[in-house]
């Protein structure tokens, strides 16, 4: 009797380390199914970044004009009162 119970205590129990193993291996796959997918998007944003600038820039270089909108309105209601006063004085409604 004694023999078989040195015998299996002998015997290490890697039940722990196994457990412990499969559990790392389950993590590790869970956090690259996570993110590859984000790396896999965030090298499709990079490729089109130069076309994203390329077009905001166009955009601003296309409206630029319009910061200068109030000085255009300025100048027509400095002409649309002086038509207004010309009219007046010519006797028109």
């Amino acid at each position: 009797m004694t023999i078989l119970a040195q015998s299996a205590a002998a015997e290490p129990d890697f039940f722990g380390w196994n457990l412990g193993f499969v559990i790392g291996i389950v993590v590790v796959m869970v956090v690259v199914a996570l993110v590859a997918p984000i790396l896999g998007l965030a090298g499709r944003i990079g490729k089109q970044a130069p076309m994203i600038n390329e077009a905001l820039q166009r955009a601003q270089r296309d409206t630029a004009a319009l910061a200068e909108l109030r000085t255009t309105i300025d100048h027509a209601t400095v002409i649309i009162g002086g038509l207004q006063r010309g009219r007046s004085r010519l006797g028109g409604g």
